[in-house]
């Protein structure tokens, strides 16, 4: 999606511009030392995927005056990358994946209409998982659900945090878009499946490769889009103080009948007309 909005500006990868990859791995080190990396190179814009690879590259390029444009950074105020989302005054800018919510919920109610508790396991220092948390705690009351969190610090606990949910009694667990726990998810699904446990998905990817049963999922290549579009007009002499940060809003919900039968359950009949990722 980035690359495409990049070209829809007319920056072409090999032909109008250059672009180094690095995968961040979800590990702190990593994006910092690629975005010292880029600083020392003297590039002109860092793009960064997530909230940890946005952080590691606005506080090394900041000081030398290169724009981090971010994409599906969550609560970008929170993570300190802009002062608002109208108006970042900062170095930074992009876009800010905003979860439906309301629809998550709706659609948990009608796959279990018995459900309860629903579990999330977050990471304590990832800003985005804190905030998403927040108002996922503060609108599941309308629609009958007590939310139990264990928070983690790092990869190793994740394990550790899946077990400690399951020992709680959740009826299901609600996925965020926290990277860490994105990262290790199969370990929280391997989890939940032997314990009977289904996890709903932030996005479709979860549902289509990591075993969640169904999600109220954005559009992440048209974020990209977006991401990248905005990053070109920067390179045109757009202000990067000035650009206001795009929130995607827009979802759509998807489901796997595979992974759903794990646990036997029956695509309710408001979701007929949803997305079966089996099928693509």
């Amino acid at each position: 999606g980035i690359l495409e909005g990049l070209k829809n500006e007319g920056y072409i990868d090999g032909e109008t511009c250059t672009i180094e990859y690095v995968d961040g791995q979800g590990e702190a080190e990593t994006n910092s030392l690629a975005a010292s990396n880029f600083v020392s190179n003297g590039y002109d814009m860092i793009i960064a995927i997530a909230t940890p690879s946005a952080m590691a590259a606005y506080a090394v390029a900041k000081d030398a005056g290169i724009p981090v444009v971010f994409s599906a950074c969550s609560d970008p105020v929170g993570a300190g990358l802009v002062e608002t989302l109208e108006a970042p005054n900062t170095g930074a800018t992009g876009t800010s994946d905003s979860l439906n919510f309301d629809g998550q919920l709706k659609m948990i109610r009608a796959f279990l209409p018995e459900a309860k508790k629903i579990g999330v396991l977050y990471t304590t220092s990832e800003a985005n998982s804190v905030s998403q948390l927040a108002k996922l705690t503060e609108m599941a009351p309308d629609y009958g659900f007590e939310i139990v969190s264990v928070g983690v610090t790092d990869a190793s606990e994740v394990a550790t945090g899946a077990a400690a949910l399951i020992a709680q009694g959740v009826d299901c667990i609600n996925n965020l878009t926290d990277n860490n726990v994105v990262n290790n998810l199969s370990v929280v699904t391997n989890a939940a499946d032997a314990a009977g446990i289904p996890i709903f998905g932030s996005e479709q990817q979860q549902v289509a490769q990591y075993g969640c049963v169904a999600s109220e999922t954005l559009d992440y290549v048209a974020l990209g889009v977006t991401t990248g579009e905005m990053a070109g007009q920067i390179l045109k002499g757009a202000d990067v103080k000035t650009l206001p940060v795009s929130v995607i809003t827009d979802s759509k919900p998807v489901y796997s009948l595979v992974n759903m039968a794990k646990f036997k359950l029956e695509l309710p009949a408001d979701y007929a007309s949803a997305t079966n990722v089996d099928a693509q």
